[in-house]
């Protein structure tokens, strides 16, 4: 075989092909101006949609040329269609193999860490990782993707353009809209093509471009055809010679102005045949292949059937003539301009794809499923013919169209294993499909001779021999239900479980019945159509007494997961110890790690705190180790989450910042949403506000699933509620409802949405909404664990009855409220200090609200949240000692609550938590109290300690803090309690105006309070 059959083709005429690009001045205008944006930065999309040889690869090819010459790297890549399916990710793949080869160096940068998972697109970047597949694996993919295409464009200007969407498959589609919805930085241009007259009803692109229509970002280039003019232009280039109006006039009419067909008649027409010789125009673009001689009419013919671009060697294996004849053959239908070499020269294709298909159309059904054979032959005696990462999808379609059950089965099923492995689910999903389509009618002793381990991995082994196991009908039902789950397919996946437990029905397989309620529980979930339990209950009834199995592993730890979520106590604390005890015992280590983290949770919630806790840093530190992706995700979650849930708010944002960046390295978009949710939470009890609603805002805009959106308009609602911003609270209270939904309840939903609901009310006067939400949500009643929803619950609702005690109208019902309130105080568990703390405020409310308060109640209350870390709680509560403390005479109470009242304010102007300064501001100026110490006369004092109006035991304390020592470590130094230094560092922050210890610290560093030398830290304390 030559090494580049290409050149043995010598000189050829090409002749139909317009030398001359005629009109698109508007739509070229409208690509370069998207390139000149793109070199600033913004990163541009754009859709070139046309009926077919209206001439969109054309403008694609000037612009490209127009983009190289001003210094952009242009990446093509073409959807590739083989009979009637798209090889999954084809035009990314062929774009990113161009990349590479443009900027070999860079790619590899932006890949560094990321190669296993890339590999998928890009099989030269390494092997790809092989284990379990979840739902975020598909997304995993696209976010790297999506980010290696910003580091490789934050230096070059790269232009991405992707040709023929109407082929494209499933995967490509859906990765495209990621690309589009989610980039926005670099110096990118993604550029798509497809046919529309080719979009009906129901091609699966159509809903693709509706949503791409919502997105502002994106631009629609639609290429109409020529007029008269310019097709008259377009003549005259193909014939090097202005012709006839006549004849110009002709072609017009019968081409209606489509560049292609206007190429086709004007060579006909320049050949002596008339342009109405046919009578259509698709019979026009046979006669000229008919028109070639047999040979070259033949390797045509093989050519249309082999797919988008036939390799030179396996079109040589396949038409089985003589090299000199082949080479002759080609140069004939080179010549005429019917195929043309394939860009990368290793093979040839049709110079249109509206002559492939006629030239397809008009094949015998025989010669059809012949040819494929004969593909199918090729490729099985040297796999080598065709790039590596096509080949099992090539082959399946060969043999499948073949006709030929017994070789498509063990071919569908192998492509279906590297669909899979690519992530490529959506076409997973049809390959299996087209495999049960085929069970039937394969020979038995072809599906007596599969084997599961070879072609099936989402159900366990479950004791079975897999070397002398057959592979059944039922684990090509199991591969598609997963497979449409992670696609996003889930309505054809419930109903492949529907179908496989039918089956089931007539057979004693409980494991399998229990693993396919397992996913059906999945699948009614993500289809909003119920919480799922009543499917996972079924799944426990069906393993209950069977021996461990990972099976029945798993069916606990979904068991135990989901009560977690929705019924904390003991049973699903007794489920988690169970699955992680099963799990350990049959080897299923995600299960297990999985399972210890649900475990870890619940046994916080019992109150063995530092044990689950133990139990959750344990599989944090052990998957991140594995590289283990999803529960990585799962633990810088859940972990930080229960840390917050305790009061551990600084603890909670260290390893949130961590989280922030591996959920960002692997690509874990979702994952990252709701760390930034839960970060937002952590930054609230902080006193850090700016930066949670920074945070909140992120896990709004990263999000893809509902939690997230949720959970940050929560925060932001928070927020907007405590700065006096009541409109902007409601409408993000109502953002957070709608995300959650009603189909599946969860007490870490439903919870905090009736907080906000009660705060709303209350801070609109609606004290009867607020009465009446707060009825409801107590006869729900809170289950164990949900203590760190509760608290502030009934908190919001006895400070909404201890404000309105002067109101007339709320005093009828207020007994029965109060009454409420205090039984569900009862029923609750406060094992951290920080609901103890809670505990004391709403008890000091609910005095208030009696008319009982007094400043020793409200000075236990202060003293259990000064050690805590919350300036905004602890502002709110001096704020109520100091109002307790003006209801009795004597100047020390009065000089005492002038104090509580400046920190209270400071601290409230620092949040910009209005409605709070603005109370403290009245309530001083109703007491006449000096909340802003009067000016002394005479010079400004030169230290700035003393301009801040710190103390001398104060200053002492702020250089021991901004030395870094804790306050146990303070009090040994200074002599006092460590509660005492506690308060000192307290009143320090409010005086400054900050948040924290770390701000203090900066603010001493920037005044210059202390030498140097002062701040030198002593022994660890």
């Amino acid at each position: 075989m030559p090494s580049d059959p290409h050149a043995m083709l010598g000189a050829v005429e090409t002749r139909s092909v317009s030398p001359v690009f005629v009109g698109r001045a508007e739509e070229l205008g409208t690509l370069h101006d998207a390139l000149a944006r793109a070199r600033e930065g913004e990163p541009q999309a754009l859709l070139v949609g046309g009926e077919a040889g209206v001439g969109k690869t054309r403008l694609v090819e000037e612009f490209a040329a127009a983009a190289r010459d001003r210094g952009a790297v242009v990446a093509l890549g073409g959807c590739v269609e083989i009979g009637a399916d798209g090889l999954p990710f084809a035009p990314f793949s062929t774009a990113l193999r161009a990349l590479r080869r443009e900027l070999p160096g860079e790619l590899a940068a932006a890949a560094a860490g990321q190669e296993e998972e890339l590999a998928r697109l890009l099989p030269e970047l390494g092997e790809s990782r092989a284990g379990r597949h979840d739902e975020d694996g598909m997304a995993r993919l696209f976010e790297l993707t999506a980010r290696l295409l910003e580091r490789v464009t934050a230096e070059h200007t790269v232009v991405l353009a992707l040709e023929d969407l109407h082929w494209a498959d499933a995967s490509t589609r859906h990765l495209l809209s990621y690309l589009l919805r989610t980039l926005r930085t670099g110096r990118l241009v993604v550029l798509a093509t497809y046919r529309s007259d080719d979009i009906h009803r129901r091609h699966p692109l159509r809903p693709l471009l509706a949503e791409l229509d919502r997105l502002r970002t994106i631009r629609r280039v639609e290429l109409a055809r020529f007029n008269r003019d310019e097709v008259g232009r377009q003549v005259t280039g193909i014939l090097a010679h202005e012709p006839e109006p006549e004849r110009v006039d002709a072609i017009f009419e019968r081409s209606d102005g489509n560049a292609f067909f206007v190429e086709e008649l004007a060579v006909a027409a320049h050949e002596g045949c008339r342009t109405g010789l046919t009578d259509t125009l698709r019979d026009l673009l046979l006669v000229r292949v008919e028109g070639l001689p047999e040979p070259a009419q033949q390797v045509a013919r093989i050519v249309a059937e082999g797919g988008s671009t036939v390799e030179y060697r396996l079109l040589a294996a396949v038409a089985r003539l003589a090299e000199d004849d082949l080479i002759e053959a080609l140069r004939d239908a080179v010549n005429a301009n019917i195929l043309a070499p394939a860009p990368g020269g290793d093979g040839y294709r049709f110079r249109h794809s509206l002559v492939r298909e006629a030239v397809s159309d008009d094949l015998l059904p025989g010669e059809r499923s012949r040819l494929n054979r004969r593909y199918a032959e090729a490729l099985e005696s040297d796999p080598a013919l065709v790039p590596a990462d096509q080949r099992a999808t090539r082959l399946a379609s060969y043999w499948y169209h073949a006709h030929d059950a017994a070789k498509a089965l063990p071919a569908v099923l192998e492509a279906s294993v590297e669909a899979r492995r690519r992530h490529a689910y959506s076409e997973q999903l049809r390959l299996l499909e087209r495999a049960m389509e085929l069970w039937d009618a394969a020979p038995d002793a072809v599906r007596r001779s599969l084997r599961p381990v070879d072609y099936a991995e989402v159900y366990p082994p479950c004791g079975c021999d897999p070397a002398t196991t057959a592979l059944r009908h039922l684990d090509l039902l199991a591969e598609a239900a997963v497979a449409g789950r992670l696609c996003g397919e889930r309505e054809r996946a419930l109903k492949i479980t529907k179908r496989a437990l039918r089956l089931l029905e007539d057979e004693h397989d409980p494991l399998r019945a229990a693993w396919f309620w397992i996913q059906r529980s999945r699948l009614v979930q993500g289809l909003a159509r119920g919480d799922g339990w009543k499917e996972i209950a079924t799944a426990q009834e069906l393993v209950r007494g069977l021996p461990p199995s990972e099976v029945h592993a798993e069916v606990l730890a979904t068991a135990a997961h989901w009560s977690m979520l929705h019924e904390p106590g003991p049973d699903a604390l007794t489920a988690a110890e169970r699955a992680v005890e099963y799990a350990r015992m049959v080897g299923a280590d995600d299960i297990e790690a999985n399972a210890r983290l649900t475990l870890g949770g619940l046994m916080v919630d019992a109150g063995q705190i530092e044990a689950g806790l133990g139990h959750m840093y344990d599989v944090r530190d052990e998957v991140v180790a594995r590289g283990l992706a999803a529960i990585v995700g799962r633990s810088h979650v859940n972990l930080p989450s229960v840390l917050e849930g305790v009061g551990r708010s600084e603890d909670s944002v260290g390893l949130l910042r961590e989280g922030l960046r591996l959920t960002g390295r692997m690509g874990l978009r979702d994952a990252e949403a709701w760390v930034w949710s839960n970060l937002a939470e952590s930054l609230i009890s902080l006193g850090r506000w700016d930066e949670a609603a920074d945070a909140a805002g992120n896990a709004q805009r990263r999000g893809q699933t509902a939690g997230p959106h949720g959970s940050g308009a929560n925060c932001l609602a928070y927020l907007a509620l405590a700065r006096g911003q009541v409109a902007e609270a409601a409408r993000h209270l109502a953002q957070g409802r709608a995300a959650y939904g009603p189909h599946d309840p969860m007490p870490q939903h439903d919870l905090p949405i009736s907080w906000l609901t009660i705060a709303l009310a209350a801070a609109e006067g609606r004290l009867a909404d607020a009465r009446a939400e707060l009825t409801r949500t107590l006869e729900s009643g809170f289950p164990l664990g949900t203590q760190r929803y509760a608290w502030p619950l009934l908190l919001q609702a006895a400070t909404a009855e201890a404000d309105a005690r002067a109101l007339p109208a709320a005093r009828d019902g207020r007994e029965q409220v109060l009454d409420g309130i205090h039984s569900a105080v009862k029923s609750l568990t406060t094992h951290a200090p920080v609901w103890l703390a809670h505990e004391s405020w709403v008890r000091a409310e609910l005095h208030r609200a009696e008319g009982r308060s007094t400043p020793d109640t409200w000075s236990e209350v202060v003293t259990a949240f000064e050690p805590l870390g919350r300036p905004y709680d602890l502002a709110r509560v001096r704020y109520r000692l100091a109002e307790s403390l003006l209801t009795r005479t004597g100047e020390d109470q009065r000089e005492r609550a002038t104090e509580l009242l400046r920190l209270a304010r400071t601290v409230a102007r620092h949040l910009g938590a209005r409605p709070l300064a603005d109370a403290a501001t009245a309530l001083g100026r109703r007491a006449r109290l000096p909340l802003t110490p009067a000016a002394q006369p005479g010079p400004a004092p030169a230290d700035p300690a003393e301009a801040l109006g710190l103390t001398s035991r104060e200053r002492d304390v702020l250089r021991l803090v901004a030395a870094g020592h804790t306050n146990r470590r303070i009090a040994q130094e200074l002599f006092i309690s460590p509660k005492t230094a506690s308060v000192h560092v307290s009143n320090i922050l409010g005086k400054l105006g900050v948040s924290g210890r770390g701000e203090a610290a900066a603010v001493a560093h920037r005044l210059g309070l202390f030498p140097a030398e002062m701040l030198m830290p002593g022994p660890a304390g």
